[in-house]
C-alpha cells in the first residue's frame, strides 16, 4: 500500500474566517488530524479554532508538547509524536497537521516534518501557508511592516535578549515573537532604548481575547502573563519619526 500523504495547514492568528480557502478544503475533508497541544493546555488552541471545519467522522488526535528547553526532551516528544503520524501514513491514510500561524514560522510543524523525513525519507508533505500573527497584528494595529528599503527583523524574545538588542540596533522594524513570561525584561529593554513610544503591542490576535495597545507603559504594571501570544512590534529608527 502507498504512503499517505501529511499536509501541515497554517491556520493563520485565531480568526477561523482567516484560515485560507485550500487549509479550509482539506481540512474539511481530512479523515485523520493531529494537532499540537501544550501539556497544560484544556485543549488545544488550533482545533479550537479549525473545530467548525472539522468533519464528524475526522479522527482527531493531539500531540502533547512540553513547554521546556530540554533538547533531550524535545527530541524525544517530537520522534514519539512523529511515529503516532507515521502509523497513520503508513496504512495509506492521508493526514491533516494543525499550527497556529504559518507552518515554517517557529512552529512545531517544522520538528515534526524533519522527524518523519527520517521515518519516512520519500514521503509526500504538502505545505499549506497561513497568515503570520504579525502580519495580523500589523493589520489590526495599522502599523507598516516595511516601508521603502527598511529591514525588517523578526526575532523571538531569547531569555537573555541578546537577539532583540542586535534586532533593534539595526534599525528599520523589529517584530519581537514570543515575549510570553519575558514582557517585564523586553518592556525594560524598549524603554531604556527609548522605544516605548515608538512600538505596539498586540496579543491573541484576530481571538476574542484580542488586546492592543499603542501605550506600551500601561502594560508595565501587569504580570508576566500579559506576555501570552503575544507580539511586539517596533520601528527602530532611533531619532526618526516612526
Amino acid at each position: 500500500m502507498n504512503t499517505g500523504a501529511l499536509y501541515g495547514i497554517g491556520i493563520g492568528p485565531g480568526d477561523p474566517e482567516l484560515i485560507t480557502l485550500k487549509g479550509a478544503r482539506l481540512i474539511s475533508a481530512c479523515r485523520y488530524l493531529f494537532v499540537p497541544k501544550a501539556r497544560t493546555a484544556s485543549e488545544s488552541v488550533a482545533l479550537a479554532i479549525a473545530r467548525p471545519l472539522v468533519g464528524r467522522e475526522t479522527r482527531i488526535e493531539e500531540l502533547v508538547f512540553p513547554m521546556t528547553a530540554d533538547r533531550s526532551e524535545l527530541a524525544k516528544r517530537w520522534d514519539e509524536a512523529a511515529a503516532r503520524v507515521a502509523a497513520v501514513l503508513e496504512s495509506g491514510e492521508d493526514t491533516c497537521f494543525l499550527t497556529l500561524g504559518d507552518p515554517l514560522l517557529y512552529s512545531t510543524y517544522i520538528y515534526l516534518l524533519r522527524a518523519l523525513r527520517k521515518r519516512l525519507p520519500d514521503l509526500k508533505a504538502v505545505t499549506v501557508p497561513g497568515i503570520t500573527a504579525f502580519g495580523a497584528a500589523a493589520a489590526l494595529a495599522e502599523f507598516p511592516v516595511g516601508e521603502g528599503r527598511t529591514p525588517v527583523t523578526i526575532v523571538p524574545a531569547a531569555d537573555d535578549l541578546t537577539a532583540v538588542r542586535r534586532a533593534l540596533a539595526q534599525g528599520g522594524t523589529a517584530v519581537l515573537m514570543k515575549i510570553g513570561k519575558r514582557l517585564p525584561e523586553v518592556l525594560d529593554l524598549l524603554d531604556a532604548e527609548g522605544l516605548l513610544e515608538k512600538s505596539v503591542f498586540v496579543s491573541h490576535a484576530t481571538m476574542a481575547e484580542q488586546r492592543i495597545e499603542t501605550d506600551l507603559r500601561r502594560l508595565k504594571a501587569e504580570g508576566p502573563e500579559a506576555g501570552y501570544l503575544s507580539i511586539i512590534m517596533v520601528h527602530a529608527e532611533k531619532g526618526e519619526e516612526s
